[in-house]
């Protein structure tokens, strides 16, 4: 089946050597049967982004109302439309029952039989012997086996019971939920160089669209729409034998697969054309239609690896099998080339960006947030210092202070003051300083403030400061005079 990851876990060791392929959709399929809310979303946004859906067209889409199909409520040709309804109420197994794996099962057998007789003229155009399609059909409603190669049917015979398999179903095998975005597809074309619409058809868009639309078909649908598209595409190589082009192909099954059930041609009018051509594009383009946009393939493989994108292991780590075990010298070397690539993509794009800081901080006007800046540099020169192509100012050292009272504070009181902090960054005025000096020195003197054994202490260390300080205030004092 498409829907199943494309591989296969042997454990003959034979085969061991043989490449294993795997499906590049895994995570899409992944998503899709496990989380079909989340996948539904994904792909209807998308869908939503390529073509114009009305709010009642795009819950018809998402299955919320019941789809509003051309010739509901027409009275036009009623005996013709109950005939068809009546002729669809017969039911069997596999002909007029809804889609199953079993039906497809059984009608596969018919589409391969098919491959091998592409070059009968007429084909899908030519109906059969009406006798022998009952026989096969009745043959595959009990499922027994039967072999067409014995020569007993002909390709037209079973060419005409593959389309009256289709045209049996409840309903067609694009679902009467699709038909609107169908005919909005019909609808991309392309702009000219002022934005004008043109007649062209948007190939590119239609296809995108047309591959978001088949991931949100039903499961047996999608599978059967795969097997028939291909072979539709095989009969159209080979025209020149059959003389069945895509577009006669399209005519004998857009009635099939695409136009709502119980419908008439005169329900449809103008619409025939768009869906006729829109079946056409599917048969010449069926090759590129059951493959999931690269980004909606990025997205479900993101949903279920998250942020190890960069450094994931191989694919190949999903194989859960005992033979997987030959595989790990193979991965563990893959794995540490990956994770050596990202540390220095990693350390190269950290560097880059400290230069680039770096350079932002040297241009910064002189101020005390850009001198505590470069402290922070320099105190991590092996993790914050960029290289030596970047300009750097040598940092300023911290002088520590001369003054008197900042002998006093660090010695006599024995801790820093905080407020000292806050005046490293600032010069203070001359007058200033003397003034607080003045204080300090006669808070030196003061017995509520000092003890003794402290002063004794500091007696012979600083004797000569104090006594160039005495003779500093006492001439200033006498100048003033």
């Amino acid at each position: 089946s498409d829907a199943i990851c494309n591989f296969v876990i042997c454990n003959d060791s034979s085969l061991r050597s043989q490449p294993i392929i795997f499906n590049p959709d895994f995570f899409v399929e992944k998503l899709r049967h496990e989380k079909p809310e989340v996948f539904t979303e994904l792909v209807v946004s998308n869908i939503t982004r390529l073509i114009d859906l009305p709010g009642a067209e795009l819950a018809q889409l998402m299955g919320e109302e019941d789809p509003k199909l051309p010739g509901a409520n027409s009275t036009a040709s009623g005996f013709f439309r109950s005939l068809m309804s009546l002729k669809r109420k017969e039911k069997g197994v596999v002909f007029g029952s809804p889609l199953t794996e079993e039906g497809i099962a059984q009608v596969s057998q018919l589409i391969e039989y098919l491959h091998k007789n592409l070059r009968a003229e007429g084909l899908f155009r030519v109906p059969g012997n009406s006798i022998r399609q009952q026989i096969l059909k009745d043959a595959l409603n009990s499922g027994t086996d039967i072999d067409l190669d014995s020569g007993e049917f002909h390709s037209n015979d079973v060419a005409t019971l593959l389309k009256m398999f289709l045209g049996e179903l409840p309903e067609p095998l694009l679902t009467h939920k699709h038909f609107h975005a169908h005919l909005k597809i019909a609808d991309l074309t392309l702009f000219d160089e002022k934005g004008n619409k043109t007649s062209t058809p948007d190939k590119e868009r239609q296809i995108e669209a047309l591959q978001l639309l088949f991931l949100i078909l039903p499961a047996p649908n999608r599978s059967l729409l795969k097997l028939l598209l291909d072979l539709l595409y095989q009969t159209a190589k080979k025209q020149d034998k059959n003389k069945m082009s895509a577009h006669n192909l399209a005519l004998m099954f857009a009635p099939h697969i695409l136009w709502p059930r119980n419908v008439t041609a005169n329900d449809l009018q103008e619409n025939i054309t768009k869906l006729n051509n829109g079946v056409t594009f599917m048969i010449k383009h069926s090759q590129k239609l059951f493959k999931a946009p690269a980004y909606i393939r990025e997205c479900a493989r993101l949903h279920y690896l998250g942020s190890r994108a960069h450094r994931s292991k191989d694919d190949l780590d999903l194989l859960t099998s005992p033979s997987s075990k030959e595989l790990q010298p193979l991965k563990s070397q893959k794995r540490s080339r990956l994770d050596t690539c990202h540390q220095e993509e990693t350390q190269q794009r950290t560097e880059e960006a400290l230069k680039e800081l770096f350079r932002h901080v040297h241009n910064m006007p002189d101020s005390a947030k850009k001198k505590k800046l470069i402290r922070q540099f320099n105190k991590h020169p092996t993790a914050l210092t960029p290289g030596s192509d970047v300009p750097t100012s040598p940092a300023p050292q911290r002088t520590r202070s001369r003054s008197f009272s900042g002998l006093i504070k660090r010695k006599v009181l024995g801790t820093p003051v905080i407020l000292e902090r806050k005046s490293r960054d600032a010069t203070p005025e001359p007058e200033r300083v003397s003034k607080e000096n003045v204080h300090l020195l006669q808070k030196c003197g003061s017995p509520a403030h000092t003890s003794q054994a402290k002063l004794k202490s500091l007696e012979g260390r600083k004797e000569e400061p104090c006594r160039r300080m005495r003779a500093h205030l006492l001439s200033k004092d006498s100048s003033s005079l």
